[in-house]
């Protein structure tokens, strides 16, 4: 079974930086796509940035939600079996419970889409004061 473990929230000031880390157990790394996404108050779960298994390349590839880029940054390490998400330049709107999702590489559905992700992490809440 596919664990997934958020760390690194906490509350921070507008315009300050702040990196989460997932640590994923139950499988290895490589065999696995990962996403975050974030839910805010009284709104749905968004994606936010996933490093994805593509048949295509057959490698893992990074993509962002458009509006956040330039802001935030995912990167792997398959030896340590951890997805960081750094997120710079934070702003109030940035508020919200930051998820680690996981599927198998061979699922190559929509990656914004929550319900095509098959393992969740409990979440780590990020408040950005202003």
């Amino acid at each position: 079974q596919v664990q997934l473990v958020e760390s690194g929230g906490g509350l921070m000031q507008a315009g300050a930086s702040l990196k989460l880390s997932c640590v994923v157990s139950g499988r290895t790394l490589s065999t696995l796509s990962v996403a975050w996404f974030r839910q805010a108050p009284g709104k749905e779960r968004e994606f936010v940035a996933t490093t994805a298994w593509t048949v295509a390349i057959q490698q893992h590839y990074s993509l962002y939600k458009t509006a956040l880029k330039g802001r935030i940054t995912i990167s792997r390490d398959n030896n340590k079996n951890t997805v960081d998400l750094q997120l710079d330049s934070l702003k109030p709107e940035d508020t919200a419970v930051y998820y680690c999702a996981a599927r198998p590489n061979s699922h190559d559905d929509d990656v914004s889409q929550p319900a095509q992700w098959h393992y969740w992490g409990q979440g780590t809440q990020v408040t950005v004061s202003s």
